[in-house]
């Protein structure tokens, strides 16, 4: 789960974390009125989206002035962002986050992850600033600096103050943008994030250090632990299909193809769509709907894929162990007869009750088309679809 850059903050500051005085504005005249509260003489006005790269879409702005601030919130609300994240549809500009202006010295990257090479929790740090940490990571990864975390004990304040001297942060600053770093962990972990990533973490003439912007993601998973960050979801960033998906557990991502995959497992489903692409097709979705299905749930699956205009056809891969074929073909079968399918649909059914449920496929009097493999189900979807 992702949140707005404005909510990032107010999570950081309740452990610590040094950041600029803000505010959220949903219109130009509380644009206006929050740059006025603020009462510095230099504000940003911040497009909040769900994705990186908005100053250079024009997303972010410095108004030296309340008709600055008027006039580029004017431009910014209701613009539609296209960044490298947000891909060529771009995302609309709904909220802004007035911030009061810093006299910056300097910028630096600090990020939290988790490295899946170690097991472990990784800090990282970088003194090149304000620019994607995946182009610092191809043209200069030695810039890259990395602290590995032993759970056990958490992050030291030696391993901080190791990075904060990597980077070339101010030696009279060391200690300062150490116990930043101790803090951003510690929300990272307190949190459950599965990224929090500060760039660009700035040093300023007054002898601060603070985010000067922020990026939080959540871990799904551990979202019921934490009902203040669940409050935070913002529901129009979000496609609807996976909003609607959401609401009946199932896992499923919003693709770009035309082939609709149902599928139990999350392996399996990172699997069909591979073979969807290595036989010439693209998979319009990713859609795991996991081990303890009911019909109702596959019946949900099925409008949720038929919901994307852009499928002409739909593949369903499932092989039974916990999930059994019946369940799977009663729920195909109710679906297709509710939504009065009429696109292609291949079904390939191994595993629990698969006979029973080849059965009920065969006695529908749907015009269902049987694979024997993953294979050969692919193969079929992509020529019926082209």
């Amino acid at each position: 789960m992702n949140i707005h850059e404005y909510q990032g903050k107010e999570v950081l500051k309740q452990y610590g974390v040094a950041v600029p005085q803000g505010k959220v504005a949903f219109t130009v005249e509380e644009a206006v009125q929050a740059a006025q509260e603020l009462g510095t003489s230099v504000v940003v006005v911040k497009a909040q989206i769900h994705a990186g790269g908005r100053g250079k879409a024009g997303g972010v702005k410095v108004a030296k002035s309340l008709d600055e601030v008027r006039t580029y919130a004017s431009e910014i609300l209701g613009k539609v962002l296209v960044t490298h994240q947000t891909g060529p549809e771009g995302k609309e500009v709904k909220r802004l986050l007035i911030e009061q202006g810093c006299d910056i010295k300097k910028e630096y990257y600090v990020g939290v992850v988790i490295d899946r090479a170690t097991n472990s929790v990784v800090m990282m740090a970088s003194e090149e600033g304000g620019t994607e940490i995946e182009e610092v990571a191809e043209h200069s990864p030695e810039k890259i600096i990395k602290e590995v975390v032993d759970p056990a004990v958490g992050l030291q304040m030696f391993q901080a103050r190791r990075l904060a001297y990597a980077i070339n942060i101010p030696d009279a600053l060391v200690n300062k943008a150490a116990k930043f770093m101790l803090a951003l962990y510690t929300a990272f972990v307190e949190k459950d994030c599965s990224i929090a990533e500060i760039n660009p973490l700035v040093v300023t003439g007054d002898g601060d250090v603070m985010a000067l912007d922020a990026k939080l993601n959540f871990d799904s998973n551990a979202l019921f632990r934490h009902k203040d960050i669940v409050a935070l979801r913002d529901l129009e960033e979000e496609d609807e299909k996976e909003i609607e998906a959401s609401k009946f557990d199932l896992s499923y991502i919003a693709l770009d193809g035309n082939i609709g995959c149902m599928v139990n497992g999350a392996g399996l489903a990172m699997a069909t769509m591979d073979i969807i692409k290595y036989y010439g097709g693209d998979p319009a979705n990713f859609l795991d709907v996991g081990g303890g299905a009911t019909t109702e749930k596959v019946t949900e699956a099925f409008k949720i894929i038929l919901s994307d205009v852009k499928v002409k056809g739909i593949f369903v891969n499932i092989f039974g162990g916990i999930m059994r074929c019946d369940v799977i073909a009663n729920g195909v079968v109710e679906a297709a007869r509710q939504l009065g399918l009429d696109k292609p649909l291949v079904v390939r059914l191994e595993g629990t009750n698969v006979e029973i449920g080849k059965q009920i496929l065969n006695e529908s009097g749907l015009n269902i088309v049987a694979a024997d493999s993953m294979a050969d189900g692919a193969q079929k979807i992509v020529n019926l679809v082209k």
